[in-house]
């Protein structure tokens, strides 16, 4: 019979939790998923909610600021806990109504807290059963992860590429420590939420020339034509990403290091 790896390395160790119980974190977040889906709540999490509600928003941080950390907080976990689209709009939003040096930690802050929930969710619940059917068929997909945990997750967190449910998914199947996954996360996901939170604080500017832009193409054209949604793909230039993907890639040095001295 298989024996699972028990440090860094996929497939996760046997749960002692047995039968239903194990099953239970799991069953939960598909129904809320399922749940948040079907009610629409993924489509509130957009640049044009943020854009027709921004003086509604604005009000309620300056009248109540620390409900409206500890409620952007909770609604941020739940977005990436839910693997609901629109992290990156969460954090531009964090940047928005908090700035981007307060914005900033509290996106930090809650993207690694929903990325812990689904680690564990997943270790628990799913890590043993494939541990059992899978055996040594893993044994490639482990290897990195025992050798460079720290290393390879810092890079997945740096690629943009990569969508942020699927490594918190494969963190947790590989039973990567939790110090070393929450270090990588922290320290992976700090650019992006500094780039994110920056251009929230200018959100105000990028609104009102999407609206004046949409102003003008009405007084020329059809008016159905014009309506154009923004998103953050508009918001970001080339270079940014580029730069993310240079940063992921220089996370890979240390593992190509020791690659190459192990080489005769």
């Amino acid at each position: 019979m298989f024996t699972p790896v028990e440090e860094n390395g996929c497939p996760a160790p046997a749960d002692r939790v047995s039968g239903a119980r194990r099953w239970l974190p799991l069953l939960v977040l598909a129904l809320v998923a399922g749940a948040a889906y079907a009610g629409g709540l993924h489509r509130y999490v957009s640049l044009d909610i943020i854009s027709e509600r921004r003086e509604m928003l604005r009000t309620f941080v300056e009248e109540h600021w620390l409900l409206s950390a500890a409620v952007f907080i909770l609604a941020y976990v739940a977005v990436v806990a839910l693997s609901l689209p629109g992290s990156a709009v969460m954090t531009v939003l964090g940047g928005f109504l908090f700035g981007w040096p307060i914005g900033t930690p509290l996106s930090v802050i809650a993207a690694t807290l929903g990325s812990v929930a689904i680690f564990l969710i997943v270790r628990s619940s799913l890590g043993a059963v494939i541990a059992e059917r899978a055996g040594p068929r893993l044994d490639a997909l482990s290897g990195g992860f025992k050798r460079n945990a720290f290393n390879y997750l810092l890079f997945l967190r740096l690629v943009p590429a990569f969508p942020f449910f699927a490594v918190n998914a494969v963190a947790g199947l590989c039973n990567v420590r939790m110090g070393t996954f929450i270090l990588a996360t922290v320290i992976g996901i700090i650019p992006g939420a500094l780039a994110f939170s920056f251009l929230g604080s200018g959100l105000d500017e990028v609104i009102d020339t999407h609206l004046a832009a949409e102003g003008d193409c009405a007084s020329l054209a059809n008016p159905s034509d014009c309506r154009d949604a923004l998103s953050i793909t508009s918001l970001l230039p080339p270079t940014l990403l580029v730069a993310f993907a240079g940063l992921g890639f220089l996370a890979l040095v240390p593992v190509f290091w020791r690659l190459k001295s192990r080489q005769p």
